[in-house]
């Protein structure tokens, strides 16, 4: 009887090891699921284009802050009703904006004759890193002269800081000045009398930026302000 027992209990015990070494230490994240978020998280950086693509709280620049805080509210508030139309439009126009001074980039590399390449050499990605840069100081100048010489970027606002990654490849390539060159004769800086012309789709940024703050305890649905677009 008791060397039955000892053996029942022995078999038990073993079972029961057996299931323990069946199931790991640390669960294994599901690849599909993994390959499905970092999917989406390049479509989401493409859309948005961050002015600070490194800062991933996006607070850091008040256009990327603003951006961000409309996409929160968004998410908070019922698809389809008015106050989620409403801030469909803002965020595209915040999006549109980012998409014409990439697209005046492109046009500029494709003029150089990076047809094939322009696509890649103006992507950053969340990964960017100021510390991983060549020549990051004179980068910087660059994307100043750019700034004040030529109207790439809007004269209201710095220039976004992805740039800085670009003018960084574009040294290494050493087309860094043929490509300031052409963007003075491209896109010539606008006159003062001209500054009050800004694209249609502009964004006010200040009025942008204080609705942005009433945001911050909620949206109803339908009580969201008017279009942030200038008229």
């Amino acid at each position: 009887m008791g060397s039955a027992f000892f053996k029942l209990c022995c078999c038990c015990c073993c079972a029961a090891e057996d299931d323990d070494e069946k199931q790991p230490l640390v669960e294994t994240p599901d690849p599909l699921e993994y390959f499905n978020r970092e999917v989406q998280k390049r479509r989401d950086e493409e859309a948005n284009l961050w002015s600070e693509p490194g800062d991933p709280s996006h607070s850091e620049r008040d256009d990327d802050r603003a951006l961000y805080s409309l996409l929160q509210a968004r998410n908070k508030t019922r698809m389809g009703s008015t106050g989620y139309r409403r801030l469909s439009v803002d965020i595209e126009a915040m999006r549109d904006t980012r998409r014409e001074v990439r697209d005046k980039w492109r046009t500029i590399l494709e003029n150089l004759g990076f047809m094939a390449e322009a696509d890649s050499l103006l992507t950053v990605s969340a990964g960017a890193s100021l510390d991983r840069m060549r020549n990051a100081a004179a980068a910087r100048s660059l994307l100043q002269t750019l700034h004040t010489e030529t109207s790439l970027f809007s004269s209201r606002e710095l220039p976004p800081e992805r740039y800085l990654f670009i003018l960084d490849r574009l040294l290494y390539l050493d087309i860094a000045e043929d490509f300031v060159a052409k963007a003075r004769r491209f896109f010539p800086p606008r006159d003062n009398s001209d500054d009050e012309d800004e694209p249609s789709g502009a964004i006010n940024l200040p009025l942008l930026l204080a609705r942005v703050e009433a945001m911050n305890g909620g949206l109803n649905d339908d009580d969201s302000g008017g279009s942030l677009e200038k008229p």
